[in-house]
């Protein structure tokens, strides 16, 4: 079989029997039920500190040893797991809050506001999201939820594109113009057709977001931004453990595999769910381009039709 045949043959099989895409799930899975129940499971108090025990390395009563103040390292590392990704899922959704709904409405602006929105998504999508998010942290206070909005701020250009560009997909899809000629109104073609369009696309921008949301909040947890200590997270343990590598070289092994596993199974997911997709999204018209809208009335729908016949 030759490469191209291969690469068709899974190219075609089912995204879930996939064996890369099983092994993120499987990881994906593991975290999730970490960040959930990971505190219930940690065998020892996160901020507890037993003085006797300062870096002690694994054993008994202390699987991962303890830290520079004695905390158990397991459950730290358990109670952080659920801190950083609750701060990712949380820009992730003030994004997809920013980002998708404007992005299907703004087929409808006019050419003026369509362009001034473009140039908009355009200039947020340029700025660093660390250095952003710590600009936001110095006006609105040192605080994980104000990293995090500002976080998602930048993260919703990206929604705002992919909803666009699939609304504007279906501007010229058939099957929208018989919906609208046999009378559909605006919002059921858009949650039938529109949503239908973008939903594949969407999944795998917000697998995507999710990645650069955790990294972003292990890099601003690093620094000491948004969750002050003793609060754990993997960015804070990873900072606090880099100062004790002579003494406890094994430390930061833990948090940074998580952050690694959790980061590329999430991109290779995404990648997977990006292939799997049958055609991507179709080019995006120029802002005054004069294109049908699949939200427009019913009535405009029946003009048009009958003009073309």
């Amino acid at each position: 079989m030759s490469a191209a045949d291969a690469t068709g043959a899974a190219r075609r099989r089912p995204v879930a029997r996939r064996p890369v895409v099983r092994a993120s799930l499987a990881v994906l899975a593991v975290v999730a039920l970490l960040a959930v129940f990971g505190g219930r499971l940690a065998p020892l108090d996160p901020l507890a500190q037993d003085t006797a025990r300062l870096l002690n390395g694994p054993g008994t009563g202390h699987p991962l040893g303890t830290d520079y103040l004695g905390r158990d390292v397991l459950s730290r590392l358990l109670a952080g797991t659920g801190l950083s990704v609750a701060a990712a899922a949380e820009a992730v959704g003030t994004a997809l809050l920013l980002g998708v709904l404007p992005g299907l409405a703004s087929v409808r602006f006019s050419a003026p506001l369509a362009w001034v929105s473009l140039r908009a998504v355009d200039a947020l999508m340029t700025l660093p999201f660390t250095l952003f998010a710590i600009a936001a942290v110095g006006v609105l206070g040192n605080g994980l939820h104000q990293a995090m909005l500002a976080l998602g701020v930048l993260l919703a250009p990206l929604f705002f594109r992919v909803s666009r560009a699939a609304a504007l997909g279906l501007d010229r899809a058939q099957y929208v113009e018989a919906a609208e000629l046999m009378g559909a109104g605006r919002l059921t073609v858009l949650r039938t057709h529109v949503w239908r369009k973008v939903l594949p696309t969407l999944a795998v921008t917000t697998a995507h977001a999710l990645a650069t949301a955790l990294l972003t909040v292990a890099s601003l947890t690093f620094l000491g931004i948004g969750v002050q200590p003793p609060a754990p997270t993997w960015g804070g343990m990873l900072a606090s453990d880099l100062g004790f590598l002579a003494q406890q070289p094994w430390a930061p092994v833990v948090p940074t595999a998580l952050i690694v596993l959790t980061v590329g199974a999430l991109n290779l997911l995404a990648d997977a769910l990006r292939d799997a997709e049958p055609a991507g999204p179709a080019p995006e018209a120029p802002p005054g381009a004069p294109v049908p809208n699949p939200l427009r009335a019913p009535e405009e729908a029946r003009d048009d039709h009958r003009v073309r016949v």
